[in-house]
């Protein structure tokens, strides 16, 4: 039932419908999306723990790497745990202040991951270009301000979708046919005029998700410009094999948000909502989920560091024995 109130109608609470037209299978949906959720806590949480306290990855590259673990908790976190509630306990009502909490954590920090890929894809081209002075070039102090600007970037830019989406009349029902509060999943609910709303909502993906792109694009060109121009073929490999990592996260970052941008502007009546919701929940998923095992896989310093705390768990046992 919908309960409004009759001077603003404002909802009560909303309804997040989970995935439309696949309400039977949710259950089994459910699956997947929780043992990428674990492995994402856990890699995250691991990734953090041997950055914090392994003196070797106390570098540029890693304190981004765990601005990017910090930011792909709270990212996956700001949704799953309510779509598992959905798919398991039918669990579908939300506040409607949380649902714009909800809402404006999820598009900060999907804001701050784009911003966080930029910022690696920085480190890569001064560790690349200008190995001799790239530690007094990215200094701790400057990495925490660029940090920092990114943080607020996102903060602010977002900050105006929760007062728009706020004072908006909202006499369409309260199902929202998603597992978490996206913006315009919101405000299509309403009988206002969401013309700002939307236009907003494309400035701030042109001038996050675009400038973000335009950034790596142009690191990546200097950096192969710069790795191209090197003599021997095995510097060249261990080069490219630096960012590889990297390119990784980006494929996995960007690869979805592509799909879902493209096929809602061109794709929308062909392709059926069910698909969209699923991309949307892999876009907040995929990256937590990736980003840590890319990263374990093709860093050996952080392998190492792993290496060194299986053996030494085995040494102690063998000890005790």
């Amino acid at each position: 039932m919908l309960i409004l109130n009759q001077t603003d109608l404002t909802p009560a609470s909303f309804i997040l419908n989970g995935i439309p037209g696949l309400e039977d299978i949710q259950v089994w949906i459910s699956f997947p999306f929780c043992s990428m959720y674990v492995v994402a806590m856990a890699g995250n949480c691991g990734l953090l723990y041997l950055i914090c306290y392994k003196d070797t990855l106390h570098r540029p590259m890693y304190y981004f790497l765990a601005m990017l673990s910090l930011t792909d908790l709270v990212m996956c976190s700001s949704t799953i745990p309510k779509a598992l509630c959905i798919f398991w306990f039918q669990l579908k009502e939300i506040q409607f202040d949380e649902c714009l909490v909800q809402m404006f954590f999820i598009h900060t920090f999907t804001g701050m991951e784009s911003g966080v890929l930029m910022l690696m894809a920085l480190d890569r081209y001064v560790a690349i270009c200008y190995p001799l002075r790239y530690s007094t070039i990215l200094t701790n102090s400057l990495i925490a301000k660029i940090g920092l600007t990114t943080f607020l970037r996102g903060v602010l830019l977002i900050l105006p979708f929760t007062f728009l989406t706020k004072r908006l009349p909202y006499c369409r029902g309260n199902i929202i046919p998603h597992t978490y509060c996206d913006h315009m999943s919101v405000a299509k609910l309403s009988c206002g005029n969401v013309k700002v709303n939307a236009i907003y909502g494309l400035m701030v993906a042109l001038l996050i998700g675009g400038f973000d792109i335009l950034c790596i694009t142009i690191s990546y060109t200097m950096i192969l410009r710069a790795v191209i121009s090197l003599s021997s073929a095995d510097a060249q490999q261990k080069a490219f094999s630096t960012c590889t990592a990297h390119i990784c996260a980006i494929v996995f970052s960007y690869s979805p948000a592509f799909f879902s941008f493209f096929s809602h502007r061109f794709g929308g009546h062909t392709i059926p909502p069910s698909c969209h919701i699923i991309v949307a929940n892999i876009y907040l998923l995929l990256p937590p989920t990736m980003n840590p095992i890319v990263y374990g896989v093709k860093t050996k310093q952080i392998r190492d560091c792993v290496m060194r705390i299986l053996s030494g768990s085995k040494d102690t046992k063998s000890h005790s024995i």
